[in-house]
């Protein structure tokens, strides 16, 4: 589907979807107690969706190897290949997209390890075997989201092992909140060095709930409309919260705007943006609309560490540089960097394609609002996969859809 947005100001107060991370984490937990759990503001987007149509299929009696949809969630793979080794012998798990492009390596290399049988062929890849207790070690510099599988994963095990992620250690604010997700569930670790656990086996998930907070990496989009001039506010974010991509804050003050908050609201208090260098190596969902940003700062900004862009929905890191300089903005990739010089206006007038990803969907909209003319997006029903509502937002707040 494609939709032809039209600049004008964005005026209001938005309170962001419930974060998806947390999510995913607590829908796992959930399936994986005794008794009744109850999650409030739950958002059903996709990906919440897979996780929750994968939880059903493990805990359904049948076959040893359940087929495990996991549509575009790199979250529901990653976080479920170690669940179903420990809960039914492996699984069959299938996606679309990119998502079974993805590298798996740090899982593989610990399968051959421990005599888990895998094998990857036609978009399918099935795992097989029993996971042992033992001693498991990760490389921190690839994604948490292997981290988190097996913390999930190791307290089912029938005895005691231990887990050590070798620094440097990728996205730590995800590895916190799934520490924080196992407490409230009943799970106990104990913490032996920095990143190293010792993992009692034969525990179990006690039923939890609770109300989900807003997501920082949705929030983002809206923090930076009010960076660009924008009149809006942003509600439900918790400025505590171990969502990574809280760290938005952080750069955007490095580029020269700060927020300030009342009453659990988030106000922009404009500024002027200047060129800036800041770390996109834990915050690769929202380096695009920070790229945006930038591209309206006066001097060189470079976000360093992007490489993890490239294996995105999309290859999101040479998408940004193409979009952005589709639309008018001076910007390159110098290896794993994004180099942004401006201020430059943007132009209009242009068809572009979201190639499938709804971050860049958010990045268009967002873009189309200061830039000289209509710009049409292509494939905005990626959405979907994240923030299905976000037009409907975008429209509330006066953004201009067709």
């Amino acid at each position: 589907m494609n939709v032809t947005i039209t600049p004008g100001l964005l005026r209001g107060a938005i309170t962001p979807p419930p974060s998806k991370s947390q999510a995913h984490r607590l829908l796992i937990a959930a399936a994986l107690a005794d008794g009744e759990s109850r999650i409030e503001h739950l958002a059903d987007s996709q990906d919440i969706q897979a996780t929750r149509r994968c939880m059903a299929a493990l805990k359904a009696p049948g076959e040893d190897l359940p087929v495990l949809d996991c549509g575009e969630s790199g979250s529901t793979l990653r976080f479920l290949i170690p669940v179903a080794l420990a809960l039914r012998g492996g699984g069959r798990f299938t996606g679309r997209g990119r998502l079974m492009e993805r590298p798996q390596k740090p899982y593989f290399d610990l399968f051959d390890e421990k005599g888990i049988a895998y094998r990857q062929e036609d978009g399918v890849l099935t795992v097989q075997g029993r996971l042992t207790p033992g001693t498991f070690a990760l490389p921190g510099d690839v994604s948490s989201q292997f981290v988190t599988g097996l913390l999930y994963a190791l307290p089912l095990l029938p005895g005691d092992s231990t887990l050590t992620v070798t620094p440097p250690v990728e996205s730590a604010g995800y590895i916190r909140m799934t520490l924080q997700c196992l407490a409230d569930s009943g799970i106990h670790l104990e913490e032996t060095g920095p990143y190293a656990w010792r993992i009692p086996g034969n525990q179990r998930y006690r039923a939890t709930g609770g109300a989900l907070p807003g997501d920082w990496s949705q929030g983002a989009v809206i923090l930076c409309a009010g960076v660009l001039g924008h009149g809006v506010d942003v509600a439900g974010l918790d400025t505590a919260s171990t969502q990574g991509d809280r760290a938005a804050l952080d750069v955007l003050a490095r580029l020269g705007v700060s927020f300030r908050e009342e009453g659990g609201v988030l106000h922009p208090l404009g500024g002027t943006l200047r060129g800036a260098t800041f770390s996109g190596r834990d915050i690769p969902d929202i380096v695009p609309v920070l790229a945006l940003a930038c591209t309206q700062a006066a001097g060189e900004s470079r976000i360093t560490g992007c490489g993890r862009l490239r294996l995105k929905e999309s290859d999101r890191f040479a998408a940004t540089v193409e979009l952005l300089s589709a639309l008018g903005a001076d910007i390159h990739g110098e290896g794993d960097d994004l180099v942004v010089r401006g201020p430059t206006p943007l132009r209009g007038g242009v068809t572009l394609s979201a190639r499938n990803d709804h971050r860049l969907v958010m990045l268009l909209a967002l873009a189309a609002t200061v830039a000289e003319g209509p710009v049409t997006v292509q494939g905005v029903e990626a959405l979907n996969k994240s923030w299905p509502t976000f037009l409907t937002t975008y429209e509330a707040l006066g953004g201009k859809v067709s």
